[in-house]
């Protein structure tokens, strides 16, 4: 929209860069061009502006397709007006001289124009197209048909518009008709689903029977060495009792040859003191034999003496005293009969 500003009765147009003004005083043209700021009286004023920028149109119209189903289309049309005083001539850019306002709405009604033409174009491609081959291919060929369509149309070229691009956006059934169409590709989804998830269970069984197999395998190694832990300590043991009781047979027969040295050292000890005693007894026995009788006797009163108690006090009597004394006298009377030697004997008796 233009600047407009009063200052003593005139008014003072400043237009954008992208604005086309038409100044026509009195019928006649006196400022045509873009981007204009000029002086002019409002009360012999006709003034237009025209926008010569890009614009965008949003459409969105539902059509039916060739097996009678609804579709909604979804599209943006983007334009331009390359001709300004054509554009000024065949709608209404006029705008108000005191405030800078569009007297009418002329976009509006290059909306309806282009909107119309499009429309008209894309359904009638669509009327003769399937529903499923339009869901597939319909984009890009419904937005060809409408770009040759508008580029072709001679009313926007009397009228100074171009059609710069079309894009459309998306093309959509109705809500039951689009999930109709949407279960099979779901299933097809779901089992491509399923069909990753068990052959990632799979996988997983696979794995975890690897790692079963592994421990079973780490035990059967486990078992085995500890089986010949068990057979090699038993050989151990086995050894160890064979080098003990081969020990103890050494230390037997040493210990049993040491008491035999000893005991035929013994018996040899002894025998050899037998034999010396037996000698001595001898030896005695012939002493004996060659003594006198009363030398022996004497020796056996000394032995006897010898293995005597002891007397510490003897008490004598008369009785004892002759008794013995007879006894004495009975056993020297023998040993004193002879030629002459008895009187000598008793004689030397009574002294």
């Amino acid at each position: 929209m233009a600047d407009i500003t009063r200052r003593f009765g005139l008014r003072h147009l400043r237009a954008v860069p992208t604005a086309h003004i038409r100044h026509f005083r009195r019928g006649r043209l006196t400022h045509d061009g873009t981007g204009l700021a000029f002086w002019f009286r409002p009360l012999t004023a006709a003034l237009s502006e025209v926008p010569v920028d890009d614009r965008e149109l949003a459409m969105l119209f539902h059509a039916r397709t060739a097996d009678f189903q609804d579709l909604t289309v979804q599209a943006t049309l983007t334009y331009r007006i390359t001709d300004p005083a054509t554009a000024a001539t065949r709608v209404d850019f006029g705008i108000d001289p005191d405030t800078g306002a569009w007297r009418a709405a002329p976009l509006d009604q290059l909306a309806t124009l282009l909107t119309e033409t499009a429309q008209q174009h894309a359904l009638g491609l669509l009327a003769r197209t399937p529903l499923a081959a339009a869901l597939a291919d319909g984009v890009a060929t419904v937005r060809d048909r409408m770009s040759t369509g508008l580029t072709a149309e001679p009313r926007l070229a009397e009228t100074g518009l171009a059609v710069i691009a079309v894009r459309v956006v998306a093309l959509r059934p109705e809500p039951e008709v689009e999930r109709a169409l949407r279960t099979p590709a779901r299933e097809l989804v779901q089992q491509e689903a399923d069909r990753a998830t068990f052959e990632r269970r799979a996988v997983a069984v696979e794995h975890e029977r690897g790692i079963a197999e592994n421990e079973l395998a780490n035990r059967i190694e486990l078992a085995r060495r500890e089986e010949q832990l068990i057979t090699q300590q038993a050989a151990n043991t086995r050894l160890k009792a064979e080098d003990d009781a081969a020990a103890d047979r050494i230390r037997t027969d040493a210990e049993a040859e040491r008491r035999s040295r000893l005991a035929v050292a013994e018996a040899e000890a002894a025998r050899a003191l037998g034999d010396a005693r037996a000698s001595s007894e001898a030896a005695w026995l012939a002493a004996h034999q060659q003594a006198d009788p009363a030398v022996l006797r004497a020796l056996a009163l000394m032995r006897l003496a010898e293995h005597l108690p002891r007397i510490d006090n003897l008490t004598l009597t008369p009785d004892l005293v002759t008794g013995l004394l007879a006894r004495l006298g009975a056993m020297g009377g023998p040993a004193g009969e002879g030629p002459a030697g008895g009187g000598t004997a008793g004689g030397g008796g009574a002294r």
